[in-house]
C-alpha cells in the first residue's frame, strides 16, 4: 500500500469516525434527556461495535455482519434526518419557548418513528421483488426466425442476509414466468461462498431450470472474497453454466457470451470474447457492470444485460447512480445494442430499499425477419 492510499484510507477513517460520532451524540442525547440512559461507557461500547461491526464481521461472527449492515442503512438516513432535527430543536426551543428538554425528547421520537417507517417500507421492498417485463427485437437476417422468454435476476447477494428464504422466492418467481433460458448477471454470492454452502442453498437452486440453460456471470461481489474458483465450482454444482470470458451457440440459433467481472483486470476485451462468433447470429452478452455500451455494440453484441448499480438501492443514492453509468436501471437501445440494466433481486448491506425494489426481469427476445401474416 502506497503513501497516497495510505493517507487517503487514513482521511475515509477521520471523516467516518467524526460522521459517527455525529450520530452517536445524538442519540446519546435524546436517550439520556428521554429516559435518563446514564450508561455512557456500555453505550460507547455498543455503538463502536455496530458502527464497525460490518468490518468485524468479515473476520468473526456472522451476526456483527448482520448488525454492521443494518448500521450502514441507519448511518444514511441518521445524517439526512438528524441535522433537520437539530435545526427543530433549536427553532422549537429559540423561538417558541418550548423547553430544550421538551424539544429534544418530541423531535427525537418524529425522528426514531421516521427511521422505522423507512426500515419498514425498506425491508418490504427489499423482501418482495417484482417482476417487470419487456419485449424487443433482434432482425439479423441469419437468425432462425424464433422468439426465446428470459428470465433475468442480477446481484442476489446469497449470503446471510438474503438467505434461503430469499432463494426460495427467487426459485418461485421463475416458475412463475416458465422461461425457455435464465440469466444471473453477477454477483449471484455475496463475497464468500460459506454461507451458501452451509445453508445447502445449492440444493434450492437446483431447482431452477429452463430448456435452454441457466447461465451466470462474476459480479465484482464474487472476487471479495477471494474465493472466487469455490464460487464457480458451487454454482456450477448448483445447476449454472458460468462464462468466464466464455460464449456457447444456444441451439444453433444464438450465443450467450460471459465476461468476467471489470475487476478482474486480466479479463478479455469485449472484441476477444466477441471476435471469432458468427456475427450473422444474435449474439447475448452478460457483463455485471454496465460500462462500455459502445465497445459492446461495436463489437456485436445484439443484447447486453447487467446489474451491479442496485438502483442506488437507498435513496437519494439513484442521483449518483444516474450520473455514474450511461443507464444504471432499465432499458437503452444504442445503435443495435439492446441494453437492459437490473436494479437486482436482492441488495448489498442492509436489507434495504427506498426508491428502488428488488425485481426479476422477464425478457421476451424475436430473433431474425419474422414473416408477417396477410389480413383479409
Amino acid at each position: 500500500m502506497n503513501v497516497r492510499a495510505i493517507a487517503s484510507f487514513g482521511l475515509f477513517i477521520l471523516i467516518y469516525n467524526g460522521l459517527s460520532f455525529y450520530i452517536g451524540w445524538n442519540v446519546w442525547v435524546w436517550l439520556n434527556t428521554s429516559f435518563s440512559f446514564e450508561s455512557v461507557w456500555l453505550y460507547s461500547l455498543v455503538f463502536a461495535l455496530l458502527a464497525y461491526g460490518y468490518l468485524i464481521g468479515r473476520f468473526s461472527l456472522s451476526f456483527f455482519k448482520i448488525a454492521g449492515a443494518y448500521w450502514i442503512g441507519f448511518f444514511q438516513y441518521a445524517l439526512l434526518l438528524f441535522p433537520i432535527a437539530n435545526v427543530v430543536v433549536f427553532l422549537l426551543n429559540r423561538l417558541t419557548g418550548v423547553s430544550l428538554d421538551s424539544a429534544i425528547m418530541y423531535t427525537g421520537l418524529v425522528t426514531a418513528l421516521s427511521l422505522v417507517v423507512i426500515f419498514l417500507i425498506g425491508t418490504f421492498q427489499a423482501y418482495r421483488p417484482v417482476k417487470r417485463t419487456y419485449s424487443l427485437s433482434i432482425p439479423k437476417q441469419g437468425a432462425r426466425p424464433s422468439s426465446i422468454k428470459i428470465a433475468m435476476a442480477s446481484d442476489m447477494h446469497f449470503g446471510a442476509l438474503s438467505g434461503k428464504g430469499h432463494l426460495k422466492r427467487l426459485v418461485k418467481e421463475i416458475e412463475a414466468i416458465q422461461p425457455d433460458m435464465v440469466v444471473f448477471p453477477g454477483d449471484i454470492i455475496d463475497d464468500s461462498p460459506d454461507v451458501f454452502k452451509k445453508k445447502n442453498m445449492g440444493d434450492v437452486m437446483k431447482q431452477i431450470k429452463a430448456p435452454l440453460g441457466v447461465y451466470g456471470v462474476l459480479g465484482n461481489h464474487e472476487y471479495y472474497g477471494r474465493q472466487v474458483q469455490e464460487i464457480i465450482n458451487e454454482l456450477a454444482a448448483s445447476g449454472v453454466t458460468m462464462l468466464t470470458d466464455d460464449s456457447l451457440l444456444v441451439d444453433d440459433r444464438f450465443y450467450i457470451a460471459g465476461r468476467r467481472d471489470r475487476t478482474d483486470k486480466n479479463r478479455l476485451s469485449v472484441e476477444a470474447l466477441l471476435g471469432d462468433l458468427d456475427h450473422h447470429k444474435p449474439i447475448i452478452l452478460l457483463d455485471h457492470q454496465p460500462f462500455e455500451l459502445d465497445r459492446a455494440e461495436q463489437a456485436g453484441a445484439d443484447l447486453m444485460l447487467s446489474g451491479h448499480t442496485h438502483r442506488g438501492q437507498m435513496y437519494p443514492n439513484n442521483w449518483i447512480t444516474r450520473r455514474m453509468y450511461e443507464v444504471d436501471w432499465g432499458y437503452l437501445k444504442k445503435d443495435s445494442l439492446h441494453t437492459i440494466v437490473s436494479s437486482g433481486f436482492g441488495f448489498w448491506g442492509p436489507p434495504l430499499r427506498i426508491g428502488s425494489r428488488s425485481e426479476i426481469w422477464e425478457i421476451t427476445v424475436t430473433m431474425g425477419t419474422q414473416s408477417k401474416k396477410r389480413t383479409t
